[in-house]
């Protein structure tokens, strides 16, 4: 190794980022999750000056689209400059017409994707190959990265392979699972990558370019005299592919020590079964297979890099001749193929290479699988259980492992309780909030043990789709030898909870070892904790005897002044009582890292973080629950089954599908839903988040009834519809509960009638914006207002019973308020309640005021982005109907085609509305007249007058069903 190189622990897009700014002059960008980072690196590189191998800024462009970043690319290609963009998902299709004709074209250039699924009957921002799959036939190279390292690595030999071989290379990698995972790199240097490029190459591909100098045309039109022969005249260069990618790998293994091929090979010489496989489930099945051997099994796994175009030679070169049997393992769906693409590659190339005697081996039974679709975790069990299915007297073909497929029954079944054992590697989670700085401070963690220790790390991310508010889990590992566990984390040391309330909602403690740690973030203190605890999580803590421990977080960092953030006073926890670091030596790390993240924010930041830190090694606290042992003997965990309490999901009123399958969803026991309960054709049902409760509130409001003008200005800028204003008739309170507050309504028009303010405490988000602004203070005390913020908790009980009782409330008659008045809006329906937006969101409540106005004839065309996610994202939506059922329909398309899809949705509209106008015309004399003409003369611009139209229009519906004509 070079004295040069730095170890450095990043992720997977940084390290293609790294490479790629370094080898370009231009880049064109468009954001598309999970590539962006790579794109904002490029970014902030060139805008603070940093220059490429050559000397010169590179310059980054951002597009208005993928579609538009391609074009782009192609343009600055023709004039000769290095150019490159980055890409996932639909963002890859848009960019399928111009990856045809660069490709057709013979140029040089890189895109780097970080390879995600599409969008089908659902959008998924997760990660599998559905897209670098899709584009096989536009005629790139196509090679593949297994992990962060190998990002780095392969983006060189993919900017080199391009020059070379005068083709354009897709260099793509794992969404998510690589692309965020932060792991030890060995960093290429800038003489590194500037010893690989050869300047003749990069001259020759700027003397193909167009100019003036030599004027010359491309993009032609071709008659069928010439097309044909023109597509078959670049072959001799997709012939010497091969050879550019080995000679290229091996010039790299010189610089670097690191070896590449084409396809790699782990295993016994002579084994019996293998797996081949691609991206960074290569790497689960390579730790898996070396486990299997040691038990004296025969398994090998092939890796491949090069998958496009396929190399026969490379394929027989590594695979033994011994075997017997083959499992391919693909990591995308093309419904209605015979085989997924790597399995189809396979059997062709595998029958061509028996048919020329290249292979000297007997034809193997080879079956194909799916595995690992949009992001779903693939671990060593499921490996294992793909060999099992293979050596079974009738393995099943074109199998799924990691679902339960009760519809065509494909699945195989794996062994969930086996894993291979990690000698020497402590595995870490730690379950927080999102945005409450738990996943920075973890990467921070990654960082500090690296610097410390010089162990390698690895940590990864779990985010849910939905926007700050929910759950993230970081899995951290770390040890003395290399990790190649591209999987969740299936059996912890150390088991962080950051927030209390999700113990009611998950089953925080399931893959906690005996013997293991268990920290948890409670306003409890450790004498009282224990009564505090679900009953399960009491039966999971005992029988994994686990080191339990516990700090009050919140109440630190609100007294320090850091509010929320109780990220760093967690961490300072971990270290404390976990001993990986000796506590002073942890402490100075910390607080060098502290002046690192937080110097730019001033002193009073740094002094603040600095506190946080101290704090958390003062105050964490060991809880003695009765049977602990101080030293355990060692033993499995008893399997206690985890059931969701009610704080996690209400299913009162709820239908079979809210009950049986969000339920499942909203407990984070998705993976459990078998294929039978998810709608095939993506359409799911609304009035779903109202059964949701995520309790990630610290502090909610309270409605001082005695202060309140009740001017609806709370429940206006809620951004989650938490708060709610209703006025009503005084004998809808008999029944109410004893806490339920209500006050004589204002104004004259709702006189003798009765208001009240009910916040919904289990779906409040605490971001304070209706206490903020609030009109009212209280003449005694001006930091009082008619709404004030207080600690949810103790309130949870009560006002899950007073927010039932107000929503049995009947709703005002539309005729006593003035809907285009803020008040008046307020006291309209809701048809939008508690989203996933980010608390104190700016965009939600005019969303919610919008469906409060219109909602009852409202059609969405959304585009993809945050209101996509908030408004449509699983396991519940947040769009809702009022008491008769009418409410908004939501649709969702593309990032680029919003209003192209609205435009069709208003086409589609307006057509059927002039059909039916012309059928009611058309019957007219055959039903009432006058009732007919008055519908098709109508020009409602009020809700009275709307609701009047309505019920004329079931009338006629009524008389029009009793006719027999196809017209009727």
């Amino acid at each position: 190794m070079s004295a040069e190189r730095k170890i450095a622990s990043i992720d997977g897009n940084t390290a293609a980022a790294h490479v790629a700014h370094a080898l370009s002059e231009v880049i064109a960008i468009y954001p598309i999750t999970p590539s962006s980072v790579m794109g904002e690196i490029s970014d902030e590189k060139s805008a603070r000056g940093e220059k490429n191998i050559w000397g010169f800024v590179p310059n980054v462009v951002e597009m208005q689209s993928e579609a538009g970043a391609a074009g782009a690319v192609h343009g600055s290609l023709l004039a000769g400059s290095l150019t490159t963009t980055f890409t996932a998902s639909q963002g890859l299709l848009l960019m399928i017409p111009v990856m045809y004709k660069v490709a057709g074209e013979c140029t040089s250039t890189v895109f780097h994707v970080s390879a995600r699924a599409l969008a089908t009957q659902a959008l998924s921002i997760f990660g599998d190959h559905s897209d670098v799959m899709a584009t096989r036939q536009t005629g790139w190279i196509m090679l593949a990265s297994n992990n962060p390292q190998e990002v780095m690595d392969m983006a060189l030999i993919s900017h080199v392979v391009t020059l070379k071989a005068q083709l354009p290379v897709l260099h793509f990698f794992d969404g998510f699972r690589t692309s965020h995972e932060v792991a030890m790199v060995e960093e290429l240097t800038t003489d590194d990558m500037r010893s690989m490029i050869d300047d003749k190459l990069v001259q020759a591909h700027r003397s193909r370019a167009l100019s003036p100098d030599r004027p010359s045309i491309k993009g032609t039109a071709h008659n069928p005299d010439v097309y044909f022969q023109a597509r078959e005249s670049a072959n001799k260069l997709y012939n010497s592919v091969y050879d550019i990618v080995e000679d290229t790998m091996a010039e790299f293994a010189k610089l670097t020590g690191r070896t590449y091929h084409a396809i790699d090979y782990v295993g016994v010489a002579d084994a019996t079964d293998v797996l081949i496989i691609i991206g960074s489930g290569a790497d689960v099945a390579d730790e898996t297979v070396v486990a299997l051997n040691a038990e004296g099994n025969k398994y090998g796994v092939l890796k491949v890099h090069l998958f496009q175009p396929f190399s026969i030679e490379a394929l027989v070169k590594v695979l033994p001749a011994s075997v017997q049997r083959i499992a391919v393992l693909d990591r995308t769906k093309e419904p209605g193929s015979v085989g997924e693409p790597l399995y189809q590659t396979i059997r062709t190339a595998l029958g061509e290479a028996i048919d020329a005697g290249m292979y000297k081996g007997n034809y193997p039974v080879v079956v194909g699988g799916r595995y690992g679709i949009g992001s779903k975790d693939f671990v060593p069990a499921m490996v294992k259980g793909v060999f099992d299915n293979l050596n079974s007297t009738n393995p099943i073909r074109s199998f799924t492992v990691g679902i339960d497929d009760d519809v065509t029954h494909r699945s195989i079944k794996w062994d969930a309780d086996w894993s291979p054992v990690q000698e020497g590697v402590f595995n870490a989670m730690f379950y927080g909030l999102g945005a409450d700085g738990t996943v920075g401070a973890n990467k921070n963690t990654a960082k500090i043990i690296t610097d410390e220790t010089g162990k390698n790390v690895q940590a990864y991310f779990v985010y849910d789709s939905k926007k700050s508010g929910s759950m993230t889990t970081s899995h951290v590992r770390f040890g003395d030898r290399q990790i190649k566990s591209s999987y969740l984390i299936q059996r912890a040391d150390f088991i962080a909870c950051h927030k209390f309330s999700f113990l009611h909602s998950y089953n925080i403690l399931g893959k906690l070892k005996r013997g293991g740690t268990f920290l948890l973030n409670s306003t409890h203190k450790a004498s009282e904790v224990w009564n505090a605890l679900p009953d399960n999580v009491k039966q999971q803590i005992i029988a994994a005897n686990a080191h339990f421990y516990v700090i009050d977080a919140q109440s630190i960092a609100e007294s320090i002044g850091l509010g929320s953030r109780v990220n760093m006073i967690l961490q300072a926890a971990f270290f404390k009582i976990s001993g990986i670091i000796p506590v002073e030596q942890a402490k100075k790390a910390i607080h060098k890292a502290i002046d690192k993240t937080y110097g730019k924010y001033g002193d009073k930041i740094v002094a603040m973080n600095a506190s946080a830190m101290s704090a958390g090694f003062e105050n964490v606290e060991l809880v003695r629950y009765q049977g602990y042992e101080e030293s355990p003997a060692a033993g499995a965990v008893k399997v206690i089954p985890f059931e969701p309490s009610n704080r996690c999901i209400t299913t009162k009123g709820a239908s079979t599908f809210v009950k049986d399958t969000i339920g499942l969803l909203v407990a984070n026991e998705g993976d459990r839903a078998k294929v039978s309960q998810i709608p095939m054709d993506g359409t799911w049902p609304i009035n779903t988040a109202r059964y949701e409760k995520r309790n990630v509130a610290t502090h909610t409001p309270v409605w001082e009834a005695d202060k309140c003008i009740q001017c609806g200005i709370c429940s206006f800028v809620c951004p989650h519809s938490a708060i709610r204003l209703k006025v009503y008739d005084k004998s809808a309170l008999k029944g109410a509960p004893a806490t339920f507050k209500s006050a004589n309504a204002n104004g004259k028009e709702f006189e003798g009638l009765a208001a009240t303010v009910q916040v919904a405490v289990e779906d409040c988000t605490g971001c304070s914006a209706c206490v903020n602004s609030c009109p009212v203070k209280d003449k005694q005390d001006p930091t009082r207002k008619a709404i004030n913020m207080s600690p949810q908790e103790p309130l949870v009980a009560t006002e899950r019973e007073n927010f039932e009782f107000f929503l049995n409330i009947p709703e005002l008659s539309v005729d006593k308020y003035n809907k285009s008045t803020l008040k008046g809006a307020q006291l309209a329906p809701h048809n939008f309640e508690f989203s996933g937006a980010c608390a104190g969101c700016g965009e939600t409540p005019y969303l919610k005021l919008l469906t409060q106005l219109f909602g009852d004839r409202l059609l969405i065309a959304n585009a993809t982005g945050c209101s996509s996610i908030y408004g449509g994202n699983l396991p519940t939506t947040p769009y809702c109907t009022r008491q008769d059922g009418r409410g908004p329909a939501w649709a969702n398309s593309l990032f680029e085609d919003g209003a192209e899809f609205g435009f069709g949705i208003k086409l589609a509209t307006t057509q059927q509305t002039a059909f039916a106008r012309q059928l009611l015309e058309k019957l007219a004399g055959s039903l009432d007249k006058s009732l007919a003409d008055k519908v098709i003369n109508a020009k409602p611009s009020t809700q009275g007058e709307i609701e009047a139209l309505r019920a004329d229009i079931n009338a006629l519906k009524a008389s029009a069903s009793k006719l027999s004509t196809d017209d009727a």
